[in-house]
């Protein structure tokens, strides 16, 4: 059974960082590709970003390109989203998510994912 659990959201201030972790488990994740999503109040829930564990390939929706990276630890089995430069608009719930696949394809739809964590709450003070 995949578990995942996602870890280090929290209160900042406007332009200040974070970085959420997802530890993965249940699993061999070599052929997984993993990804953040989010969503905030009233909102759908939106890509952010995703990578594939074997090569590392990274795919980041627009609206954090240049701000979030995502990063994998094989060793450890966890994935990292390190977000700066924050905006009260990064306010959400962030989930991380994993897909069965790693072929080359955008993996940035929700439908596209078979395993979630129960998200952490981020929010950015103005």
């Amino acid at each position: 059974q995949v578990q995942l659990v996602e870890s280090g959201g929290g209160l900042v201030q406007a332009g200040g960082s974070l970085r959420l972790s997802c530890a993965a488990s249940g699993s061999t994740f070599s052929s997984y590709t993993m990804g953040w999503f989010r969503q905030a109040p009233g909102k759908e829930r939106e890509f952010v970003a995703r990578i594939t564990w074997s090569g590392g390939s990274t795919y980041y929706a627009d609206s954090v390109k240049g701000r979030f990276t995502i990063a994998k630890d094989n060793a450890g089995n966890t994935v990292y989203l390190q977000m700066n430069s924050l905006k009260p608009e990064d306010t959400a719930v962030y989930y991380c998510a994993a897909a069965r696949g790693d072929y080359y394809y955008t993996w940035s739809k929700s439908d596209d994912y078979d395993y979630w964590g129960q998200g952490t709450q981020v929010t950015v003070s103005s």
